[in-house]
């Protein structure tokens, strides 16, 4: 579905990729590991045409996004930012709304199919009861929802986020972490994300991406990339690996310096 062929990405003189291939198959939650300042982030945003590559091309169903419009990569891909800050005073509702943007005319105004999307969208993650409740006086793990409902509604085939269980108590990453598995079932919905705890990428993903210093060390399902050689060249570790007992994915027991 997505082809990353070659890309080189940088900030200002500093190059963060360089040279990386890689490929993320359709309908399945693929989750990209590494060390802080791997070029995670950096990978997940170039997806998302936030970040332009210098050099290489990536690929959406064999087209170009670079050439492609905005409005039209907005129709294919949602995108759930690291940091999401919403406007003081705005309802669950009025958030998620914003997800219509790109199927709306010119002149803005709601069709019955957007507030179908929008309705479906709260039903999903379980927000209907608060749709009239500022976000601010929401718990953050009710906030995160709202902002996944926002990529629901925009009615798109991928959904990617950056590190959506960060600040998250356990119970709320959990919450988060069963939708979006629950939206890739039931809906389909290819999902790309970032995520810092490897156990959760390795439970909750069909596809690992692991990289390293810009580079790619290894794609796979977690039962090819959750091994303790891997993890040793990706995070400088000597893990001890046991088998999830609610995925049988691989998972760290515990680990030490390598």
């Amino acid at each position: 579905m997505i082809d990353v062929e070659h890309i080189k990405v940088g900030y200002n003189d500093t190059t963060i990729i360089e040279n990386l291939s890689v490929n993320i198959p359709r309908g399945k939650i693929t989750t990209i590991i590494g060390p802080n300042g791997c070029g995670k982030s950096t990978l997940l945003k170039t997806i998302a045409r936030i970040l332009k590559a210098s050099d290489g091309a990536i690929l959406l169903d064999g087209k170009t996004i670079a050439t492609t419009s905005s409005k039209e990569i907005a129709k294919k891909m949602a995108i759930l930012p690291q940091t999401a800050e919403a406007p003081a005073g705005l309802t669950v509702r009025e958030l998620i709304t914003y997800g219509r943007f790109p199927h709306q005319s010119r002149f803005g105004k709601l069709k019955q199919e957007d507030t179908d999307a929008i309705d479906w969208a709260l039903q999903a993650t379980n927000l209907s009861e608060f749709h009239n409740r500022p976000i601010e006086a929401l718990s953050g793990g009710q906030r995160q929802r709202v902002w996944i409902a926002m990529a629901l509604a925009q009615d798109t085939d991928i959904v990617i986020l950056d590190e959506p269980t960060t600040y998250l108590d356990m119970a709320h990453q959990l919450d988060v972490l069963q939708l979006l598995a629950r939206l890739n079932q039931e809906q389909e919905k290819t999902i790309i994300m970032v995520l810092h705890d490897l156990n959760h990428a390795s439970r909750f993903s069909h596809y690992l991406i692991a990289m390293r210093a810009g580079q790619l060390v290894t794609e796979g399902t977690p039962a090819e990339v959750m091994t303790a050689s891997v993890l040793q060249q990706v995070f400088q570790i000597q893990a001890m690996l046991t088998a999830c007992p609610f995925s049988q994915n691989p998972i760290c027991l515990s680990y030490g310096k390598a």
